[in-house]
C-alpha cells in the first residue's frame, strides 16, 4: 500500500529503495556534491565531444566515450551512453539522439516506474526498447527512513549495504545489456529513474568488461554528483511531510554516490570464484569471446 502511494506521488526507484526526487531536492540542491562524495575528476570530453548530453529534458544523460584502456584504446564516443529516465526528454531530443544512431534502449527501471514515467518515443525516432517486468523491493529503506534521528552516516551505511546486492540483484537486467551491446547495429543508452546507481553500477561494469582502469570507471560513477538533477517538489506533494523531517545531510547522503558504494559492488563482484572475470562469466553470460567482441566493437585507437 505504502509504495503504491510514493509512486503516484512521482517518486524515484533508488535500486530496493523508492524515494521523492523532488521532495528530497526541496532542502539541498544536487548541484552540490554530496558531503561524504568525493566530486570526480574523470576524464574531460575534449571540443569535439560533450561528457554530458545537450538535452532539455535528460536526466544526468552522459556519454561514456573517451575513457581510455589498460592497453591504450578508448571507447567510442556517442555510441554508449548513460542515463535517467527518459520520460522528459522533448521532440527536440529525440530527433537528437536518432541523429546519434541510437538503435537500443536498456531500461532498467520496475514495471510501476514504468507505467509512472513512460516515455513517449515519436514513430520515427524509436528506438527498440527492452525492459523486464518486477517490482522493487523498498520495505528495508522505509523501514530506516521511519526511524527516529536517522543520521546521514546511518543512511550512507545503509545504501553502501544495499551496493552490495546491487550486481546479483539486477543481473538478469544487466544480462539484457550486454545481449544487446552485442546484438545492436547503432548506438545504445541504458537508464534506470536517477541515472546513478542500477545504470551507475551497470556502466561501472561495462566500462570494466571493456578494459577501462577501475579508477577510472570509480570516477565516472561518481560524476552522478555533479550531474544528476532531481525535480522540483510539486505544490502540495504530501510525500514532503514525511520527508521534510530528515536532515539535509540526509537526504544528501540518499541523493548522491560515494565510492564506498560502488566499491561494494565491486567488491561483490570480486568474490567470484576467478575474481570478476568469474562474475562475467556467471552472471552475464560473458566470456572471453564475447568481451574480446564487445571491445572490437566499441573501442578504437586513441
Amino acid at each position: 500500500m505504502r509504495s503504491n502511494i510514493l509512486m503516484r506521488l512521482g517518486l524515484i526507484g533508488l535500486g530496493g529503495l523508492i524515494l521523492p526526487a523532488a521532495a528530497l531536492a526541496q532542502a539541498q540542491p544536487a548541484t552540490q556534491p554530496a558531503p561524504h562524495a568525493t566530486t570526480a575528476a574523470a576524464p574531460a570530453a575534449d571540443a569535439a565531444h560533450q561528457r554530458v548530453l545537450p538535452l532539455e529534458g535528460g536526466q544526468n544523460f552522459r556519454d561514456l566515450g573517451g575513457y581510455r584502456t589498460t592497453d591504450g584504446r578508448m571507447v567510442k564516443w556517442g555510441v554508449l551512453m548513460r542515463s535517467g529516465a527518459m520520460s522528459r526528454l522533448t521532440e527536440k531530443d529525440f530527433a537528437y539522439l536518432a541523429s546519434l544512431g541510437l538503435k537500443t534502449v536498456v531500461d532498467f527501471r520496475d514495471t510501476r516506474e514504468r507505467t509512472s514515467e513512460p516515455v513517449h518515443w515519436p514513430a520515427d525516432a524509436k528506438p527498440q526498447v527492452f525492459t523486464k517486468d518486477y517490482a522493487l523491493d523498498n520495505g528495508m529503506f522505509m523501514n530506516l527512513l521511519m526511524k527516529p534521528g536517522l543520521s546521514a552516516e546511518q543512511a550512507k551505511q545503509a545504501m553502501a549495504t544495499f551496493y552490495r546486492d546491487v550486481p546479483n540483484v539486477f543481473a538478469d537486467q544487466y544480462r539484457t545489456l550486454f545481449d544487446q551491446l552485442l546484438a545492436s547495429d547503432g548506438a545504445v543508452a541504458f537508464n534506470c529513474t536517477a541515472g546513478k546507481d542500477r545504470t551507475g553500477v551497470a556502466a561501472a561494469i561495462l566500462l570494466s568488461v571493456l578494459g577501462v582502469d577501475r579508477e577510472t570507471a570509480i570516477q565516472d560513477y561518481l560524476l552522478s554528483n555533479r550531474y544528476y538533477r532531481p525535480l522540483p517538489p510539486k505544490a502540495g506533494d504530501p510525500a514532503l511531510a514525511m520527508f521534510s523531517k530528515l536532515s539535509p545531510e540526509v537526504r544528501q547522503a540518499l541523493m548522491g554516490v560515494d565510492r564506498s558504494f560502488i566499491e561494494n559492488a565491486f567488491a561483490t563482484m570480486d568474490a567470484y570464484p576467478g575474481g570478476i572475470k568469474g562474475y562475467y562469466r556467471e552472471k552475464l553470460g560473458l566470456d572471453d569471446l564475447k568481451i574480446a567482441r564487445l571491445q572490437a566493437k566499441y573501442l578504437t585507437a586513441a
